[in-house]
């Protein structure tokens, strides 16, 4: 025996994308939840980045919207909700468009700490118009947790990827499935 689930029959296409759609998503919301009471430390960028290069940009997309909708059942719906259904899917596209143009895990390294610095920046942009906050005093009041939130996502990445990234396509391998 190969392994636990070598006596399984494979899964049937749209079975098998709800299963990895489902799957990649708990993991993010799993990831995040875990790392909830460490300010602005979070794998979400790291995992958006992950999947947008293993799995491509289309599922990634999908996994953004699920990840969003869950963070909505578990948290309710705040202001914050369509940003999320905005700078996710901008980090996946980000992150699809740089995907045969980065090479090195520094690389994307710095791609995820650029985004966590800017994050609170884009938030800062949509919020302004909502709160009637100025954008530079909004952004300017947490730059302190946006240099944490680059470090972190920094360094996770550079730790992280490679073997996350190894462990996903091997799995992706085995269940036969093409990015996309």
């Amino acid at each position: 025996m190969t392994g636990m689930c070598s006596n399984l029959k494979p899964l049937h296409g749209s079975v098998r994308e709800i299963v990895l759609i489902s799957t990649l998503s708990i993991l993010i919301t799993v990831g995040k939840l875990t790392l909830a009471s460490i300010p602005n430390i979070e794998v979400v960028s790291f995992l958006f980045i992950t999947y947008a290069v293993v799995v491509g940009f289309k599922r990634t997309m999908l996994i953004s919207i699920v990840f969003t909708t869950t963070e909505i059942l578990i948290w309710g719906f705040g202001i914050w909700t369509f940003g999320y259904y905005m700078f996710w899917p901008l980090l996946v596209v980000i992150a699809s468009v740089l995907d045969t143009k980065i090479k090195r895990t520094i690389g994307w390294a710095i791609v995820s700490g650029l985004f966590g610095l800017s994050f609170g920046l884009l938030f800062a942009i949509y919020s302004a118009p909502l709160t009637g906050v100025n954008v530079f005093a909004y952004w300017m009041s947490g730059i302190s947790f946006d240099v944490i939130h680059m470090i972190g996502n920094f360094v996770v990445m550079l730790v992280l990827f490679n073997p996350i990234k190894s462990v996903l396509e091997r799995q992706i391998q085995k269940w036969n499935i093409n990015k996309i």
